[in-house]
Parts: structure tokens; sequence; C-alpha cells
């Protein structure tokens, strides 16, 4: 364990705390998935960017994680997708969950530890319920099961909202059945689609319902360190999965909340009712998946972040000026005969910090272009300092890695050095026309772009 404080901003206090978790030494951390319906939208993978991060910093501090993110595989969405294209509901949440983890490799982000499904875990969805029930914070109407929000005092802690200036069909489903406008649904009785029985009837359970559930039953315990996901679900999403583990356990089910800000497009918000959705998959398409990464690491996470052509342009260039002087860096070392490959114990407590602070992942950035500065004027030297430049290649290497920036390089064969070496000599002797030859040989190589 390194003695780096990692900051973070906690929603549900309102200010930023230093990480203290549970368990010393431990980490526990579960993060809102997808609903596989469809492709994600790049919003979509910001919070899996954000938190593969803070994942992998928590890593290199030396701490032991466990990270969990589930997957809404039954869904009225999902049942309404099935219905359209006359398939089975496992067709659909299938189909999306493997696009989903394609996604997560294109942008070099780490497989959760656990990836839990609703179908998976529905008998204990019901017996929570049921508890629930019998303790009297829920109420059966209809063949639906809601939960008593009224029951929580503190509720709307987390959102920073005053019930009492909540209005009814203003962010809450209107309902005759309901006691109160804000009582939310922890089962349904449907008419389509994949049911379950339940001593409540048959149905599927609510939303809300399913990550408290879930996060129970992959951690046994009845608070994590963490919870994270995008801020559209502080309310209600998250505030009701406070209010059913407050009256299940009485614990707020995580001690730090963590929200990533919106993606705008153009300066707009990124919506389906304003034509401006961008799937990740065709923006991994045309662009790459690190540059996508890239232009979400570029601003604090709990900002927005705005998409524009002049943005992922500036973007390209900043990622390419960095993977340029990593190549020419990783050429120059291996003519020299240093491994690249090898593992170097480096210390980069000073950038740990800088991400530290509240996962600040645009100052961990500067750093990074700070460096590239030193190593490109090094590398001008006529007299290199050997010791100094492989001391650089492993340090920005590790920095890159901690934020998922693992900018390829070509690995030189005992060929490729001879080659390159005839080339060196051909500049130096002008010999223009076999310089180009075995140019080309080095650009079909990937060793000269």
């Amino acid at each position: 364990m390194t003695s780096i404080p990692i900051q973070l901003f906690n929603s549900l206090t309102d200010q930023v705390e230093t990480f203290v978790p549970i368990n010393p030494g431990h980490v526990s951390m579960y993060v809102c998935g997808p609903t596989v319906y469809n492709y994600l939208h790049i919003g979509n993978l910001r919070p899996v960017v954000v938190f593969d991060v803070l994942r992998k910093l928590f890593i290199a501090t030396g701490y032991q994680v466990k990270f969990v993110s589930n997957i809404t595989d039954i869904d009225d969405k999902i049942v309404q997708k099935a219905h359209d294209e006359g398939v089975k509901e496992h067709d659909v949440s299938s189909t999306f969950t493997k696009h989903y983890l394609s996604d997560l490799q294109a942008i070099a982000s780490m497989v959760p530890d656990i990836l839990p499904t609703v179908t998976e875990h529905i008998e204990s969805m019901i017996t929570f319920i049921q508890t629930l029930l019998d303790k009297g914070y829920a109420y059966q109407t209809n063949g639906d099961v809601y939960f008593r929000v009224n029951r929580i005092a503190g509720y709307g802690r987390l959102a920073n909202i005053d019930v009492d200036d909540l209005k009814s069909g203003s962010r809450v489903d209107i309902n005759d059945g309901k006691e109160n406008p804000l009582d939310f649904a922890l089962w349904k009785k449907v008419k389509q689609g994949m049911t379950f029985d339940a001593p409540f009837g048959k149905g599927r359970p609510g939303w809300h319902t399913e990550c408290v559930v879930m996060i129970q039953e992959t951690f046994h315990q009845p608070l994590i360190d963490i919870h994270g996901g995008g801020f559209d679900l502080k309310f209600p999403h998250h505030e009701n999965e406070i209010a059913q583990s407050l009256a299940m356990h009485n614990t707020s089910l995580a001690r730090y909340w963590l929200h990533n800000g919106f993606i705008n497009v153009d300066q707009q918000k990124m919506s389906k009712s304003l034509g401006n959705t961008v799937l990740a998959k065709d923006f991994i398409a045309t662009y790459s998946g690190s540059l996508l990464r890239y232009v979400l690491l570029a601003t604090h996470y709990r900002m927005p972040v705005n998409m524009s052509e002049a943005i992922i342009d500036n973007a390209k260039n900043e990622l390419q000026r960095i993977h340029s002087t990593i190549r020419q860096l990783a050429l120059y070392l291996q003519m020299e005969n240093v491994d690249v490959l090898r593992h170097e114990d480096i210390n980069i407590d000073s950038f740990l910090t800088i991400l530290g602070h509240d996962i600040n992942t645009a100052n961990a950035l500067t750093e990074i272009h700070s460096l590239v500065k030193v190593i490109n004027v090094s590398l001008r030297q006529k007299d290199k300092d050997l010791k100094s430049l492989t001391l650089h290649f492993f340090t920005i290497r590790k920095m890159l890695s901690i934020l998922g920036l693992d900018l390829n390089f070509t690995v030189l064969s005992s060929n490729d050095k001879v080659v390159y070496s005839q080339y060196e000599v051909a500049k130096a002797n002008k010999d223009y026309q076999t310089s180009d030859e075995l140019r080309k040989i080095l650009t079909d190589r990937d060793i000269l772009v």
C-alpha cells in the first residue's frame, strides 16, 4: 500500500472526502451498468471510463478491488424490442451484452469482476420485496408492489431534493393505486413479455430494486465503499436504492456515492429527443476507441463533456503527439538494446497524487503532456542520456496504463534493427533512393510512420 490519499467528491455529503475503506486494503465498488436493448451511446461509456480509471488508481496504490457492474437483461424496452423483432427477450439481451463487452474492449476498459444480471437474481429480489412487505415498508395494490417513501426520514438527501417541493407528475409516476405519488414500484404486474411467479403475483421487479439486491448478493455485506453512475441516476434511481437499503439494513448502501456528468453534442445535451445521440460503435469505427477514451478523460468527470468536431480534432492531435513520442522513444531504446518489454517498478507517486484528487484525469493528462515535451527535447539531443530516457519510457507507459491509454509500438526483431541501421546510414550518406526503399520497409512494419 502506498501512503497516497485518494479524495473523492461524495454526492451523499456534497463534499470532497478522503477515502477510507470499510475493510483496510480492500475496495468494494459497484457501478450501474447498461440495459441491453440496443447499442450503447457514448454517454453510456462515460461512467465505464471514469470508474475504470478509479479502479486502476486503487490497484496502483495497492488496494485489492472488487468491482461489480450489473446488466439489466429484462426490462420493458427489451420486451418491446423482442416483440418488434419476433424474437425472445434473451436473444435481445444476449446480442447487446456482446456488443457492450466489445465496446469495453475497444476503449481498453477492464471487464468487471462480476457482471450480475437481473434474471439470475429474481428469487433474491422476490425475497427482498417480501421482507419489505413484512416490515411495512411496502404495500400491494392492483398486482403491483410499491415502496412507502414516507417511511424513510431524509428521503431526497442524495439528490438534495425537498420532497415537499416535488409535484405529482414531475419526475414521478402518476398512479391511482399509490398511497403517495413518490412511492416507487418494487414489483410490476405486466401483460407482455417475460414474467416471474411471486407470492404477490406474476410480474417483473422494479428497476430501483435490482441494483440493491445485486449488491447484496455479490458483496454479501449491507454497506459497500463506492456506488457510482451517471448524474442522471441520482434521482430517482440512486435515491430509491438508498431508501430500500435504509429500510432493510439501516445503511445508505454505500459510503461514497460518485456521479459523472453528461455528454453534450455541440453544446446541446445528447438525447434521443434531439436526435443527436452518438452510438459508441459508430464513434469507434470512425475514429478509435482510444480517441473516445481520451476525449472522455480530457474533462473532469463531474463536468459535462462537449463533443464537437473541433474538440475531437484537438484530442486527436494531442493523442497522436503522445503516441508518436512513445513510438520514437521505443525505437531509440530498442536500437540501444534496451528491453522495452521488461517490468520496471517505477515511482509515479506525484502522478497518482494528482489523479487521486477526485479522479482528476484532466490534470493527469497535463502531467503526461509535460513529460512528452521533456522526452522530445531529450530525443533531439545529439548526446542522449540513455538512462534518463529509459526511465521516462517506463514512467510514461505506467502513467498511461492507469488512464487506460496503452498506446502500442512495434517490438523490433533483429532483422528490423539491421534494416533501421541501414536506413540511418543511407540517410546520413544522402542516398535518397536507398533510404526511401528502406523507409518503405520500415513503414510497412509500422516502425516508422
